[in-house]
């Protein structure tokens, strides 16, 4: 990103994180277990990853999504973006829906990965994948 630095209310800097909500045309969408060692180690969670300076949205996340999950991004779109505190880190999270990409998603950091359809059966789940979730379910309601 090309902007200053931003920061949450509390003083700290806000982390800027792209999130691929990868959809499968059946509804499912690809979850992806933290590992060991990371903070909310075991919870599940959307693949992404934070953004490094001078990097677009669309940028990070075809880079995370190819480190993570081995897959290449043919087509995303900017869907919606969430502010979440956790003691950890103050993030700023960019959700694009990833619609087609090439290849076949695999944990290649080790982490267990899950499709599922909202609401999902997977559990615990990182609290800022809540709010996606019901998105995607109230969508899918719309849509029925």
């Amino acid at each position: 990103m090309t902007e200053s630095k931003r920061y949450a209310p509390d003083g700290r800097a806000i982390t800027e994180v792209a999130v691929g909500v990868m959809v499968r045309p059946d509804g499912t969408v690809l979850l992806g277990q933290r590992p060991a060692g990371k903070p909310y180690a075991g919870y599940w969670e959307f693949p992404g990853g934070k953004l490094e300076a001078g990097e677009s949205v669309a940028a990070a996340l075809a880079r995370e999504l190819h480190e993570e999950l081995g897959v290449t991004v043919v087509r995303c779109a900017p869907w919606r973006v969430l502010e979440h505190d956790y003691p950890h880190a103050y993030v700023r999270l960019h959700f694009c829906k990833v619609t087609a990409w090439d290849g076949e998603p695999h944990g290649k950091e080790g982490q267990a990965l899950a499709w599922e359809r909202p609401p999902v059966g997977v559990t615990p789940l990182l609290p800022a994948a809540e709010p996606p979730l019901k998105w995607l379910a109230e969508e899918m309601a719309g849509k029925a």
